[in-house]
């Protein structure tokens, strides 16, 4: 009989994210290469979900979203990101802020489109662009800065370039933009009349006192822009895959139908849990970002002490480390190599680039208890006297 299988996904391959976490369950290790957020739901989340389910609030939304939901993300908008948002017409609430990327490309762009990513990417926006028949291109930004530069986005633009997606807080470098990078973009894409998408995801787990800047919230891309945003991250949720994108009316629409069409609307009952999340006090932002904040110190001491380079991240909870000096030929190579000889699952950077730049970066989660991260610290200083030559 015939093997069926679409020239879409023929190309397409399981993120290495996904596949460090089967090496690590084979050897029982401690997982810091997915991106799971195992800590605690906040109980005000959990429990009115638990009460959503009593209360039989389990059938469908509308495609959009819960009004209730809707128009909490517009005053949180408002609130903390400085954009204004219709919740009837301008708020979709997603699958998950990856899901929501889904339906806006599907909804936004034409086969054949070139989309921009910046390197180091998230592995999923390009391999939902290629799934989409989009055309992936490439701007590289240096480690250990990553800087937004112009000339380099410029260089990457090709005619057909229709979108360009940036991740800010990145995942999964760490690095924040600007609002002078923001600004670049803006630039570009009034000039190039450019789709922006942005994923905020990590937009409250940011560091030493930094101020997360909404490409929206700039006049020449409020028009131009679906912001991405998400629940996971913030209220440990990451398996309940609920998050939203934000975009002006007509755009909305197309998202809203798209997601409609894939996913008919998100969980109800989680929808309730998490609007009661949005009623957290300004201290849970806080200690969330002080809790984050001692993490990132924590899993960045234990990596200098064992050699790693670690590029210190401005947001989000990942790190990305530098191994070059290690001889490893392949960023896999050094990735298994640490698991088996540590117990400790990382993320090969080839995850994140095309080139040969990930070659030399591994990529470490720490959205961890501070305890398995000290363990996984002590673990990974064995580490430094790997083999050169391997």
């Amino acid at each position: 009989m015939k093997q069926f299988l679409s020239a879409r996904i023929a190309d397409i391959t399981q993120s290495e994210i996904r596949n460090m976490t089967r090496e690590c369950e084979r050897v029982g290790g401690i997982n810091l290469g997915q991106g799971l957020g195992d800590l605690p739901t906040p109980p005000l989340v959990s429990e009115a979900a638990i009460q959503a389910i009593r209360d039989r609030k389990s059938t469908y939304s509308f495609p959009e979203g819960a009004a209730e939901l809707r128009q909490m993300i517009a005053d949180k908008l408002k609130r903390d990101n400085g954009i204004t948002a219709d919740p009837k017409s301008e708020i979709t609430v997603t699958i998950g802020s990856s899901g929501g990327y889904a339906c806006a490309i599907m909804a936004l762009l034409n086969p054949g489109d070139g989309i921009l990513l910046c390197e180091p990417y998230y592995g999923y926006h390009l391999n939902a662009a290629i799934l989409a028949g989009l055309q992936p291109q490439f701007a590289t930004l240096a480690p250990p800065n990553f800087d937004l530069d112009e000339g380099v986005i410029r260089a990457a633009l090709r005619p057909n370039t229709r979108a360009i997606v940036l991740c800010s807080p990145s995942n999964p470098s760490g690095r924040m933009y600007s609002a002078d990078e923001m600004k670049v973009i803006e630039k570009i894409a009034v000039e190039r009349d450019l789709l922006v998408i942005t994923d905020e995801i990590y937009e409250y787990i940011i560091y030493d006192g930094r101020k997360h800047v909404s490409a929206a919230t700039l006049p020449g891309l409020r028009d131009r822009t679906v912001t991405l945003m998400g629940l996971s991250k913030t209220f440990s949720i990451t398996g309940w895959r609920l998050g939203y994108a934000v975009a002006p009316a007509g755009m909305s629409r197309a998202i809203t139908l798209a997601n409609d069409l894939f996913y008919v609307c998100s969980p109800t009952p989680l929808q309730h849990g998490v609007a009661a999340g949005f009623q957290s006090p300004p201290e849970f932002y806080t200690k969330l970002k002080s809790d984050y904040q001692r993490k990132r110190d924590i899993i960045c001491d234990g990596l200098a002490a064992a050699g790693l380079q670690p590029i210190v991240p401005q947001g989000a909870y990942y790190v990305l480390a530098d191994i070059g000096h290690l001889g490893y030929a392949r960023s896999k190579q050094a990735a298994m190599a640490l698991l088996e000889t540590t117990g400790v699952a990382s993320v090969p950077g080839t995850a994140f680039y095309q080139g040969e730049t990930g070659e030399k970066l591994l990529r470490f989660c720490f959205a961890k208890e501070d305890e398995i991260l000290k363990e996984a610290s002590k673990r990974i200083r064995a580490f430094k006297g790997a083999p050169a030559h391997a």
